[in-house]
């Protein structure tokens, strides 16, 4: 660590240096999905998740989408590790997976598929379509954080 104050930024100097946007979008994925995971498991109980787990296993469709939702969770740390170490494939395979969950919880939502965590409620489309992006906005600001500075594209070459 103390390469780190003499030398001026950075721990190799073979390395182009990590730019800001890029190291704060990818620790933000890894806080907010650990974060989520903490703070659902605590609302809901060990009960709970335990009756959760229980009623993904009960058929075929609802224990896909069990696995699928965890597959997305780990591919989504995964992703955040290798836009950290510029990996251009993670932020692209981070993009794709915001589209399917979002395509998903739109589809969950709006015509009432399980399991109800994955769902939205709301009055009308309207409500439920504009509470689903308020709830991926920090997702999208993400990925502009990745794509969009000139610093974060040129990291990515």
């Amino acid at each position: 660590m103390s390469e780190v104050f003499r030398g001026g930024g950075t721990l190799s100097g073979d390395r182009m240096a990590i730019p800001v946007p890029v190291l704060i979008a990818g620790s933000a994925v890894i806080a907010t999905r650990v974060l989520s995971v903490l703070l659902l498991a605590n609302e809901l109980g060990y009960e709970e998740v335990m009756n959760f787990i229980h009623r993904s296993a009960q058929s075929w469709d609802s224990t896909l989408i069990f696995i699928a939702s965890q597959l997305i969770f780990f591919l989504e740390l995964r992703c955040a590790i290798a836009m950290i170490r510029g990996r251009n494939w993670g932020r692209w395979t981070f993009l794709a997976t915001q589209v399917v969950v979002l395509l998903y919880m739109m589809v969950a939502t709006l015509t009432g598929i399980y399991p109800e965590i994955f769902s939205i409620s709301g009055e009308d489309n309207v409500r439920i379509i504009s509470s689903l992006i308020a709830q991926k906005l920090p997702d999208m600001l993400v990925l502009l954080l990745v794509f969009v500075p000139v610093s974060s594209r040129h990291y990515y070459r």
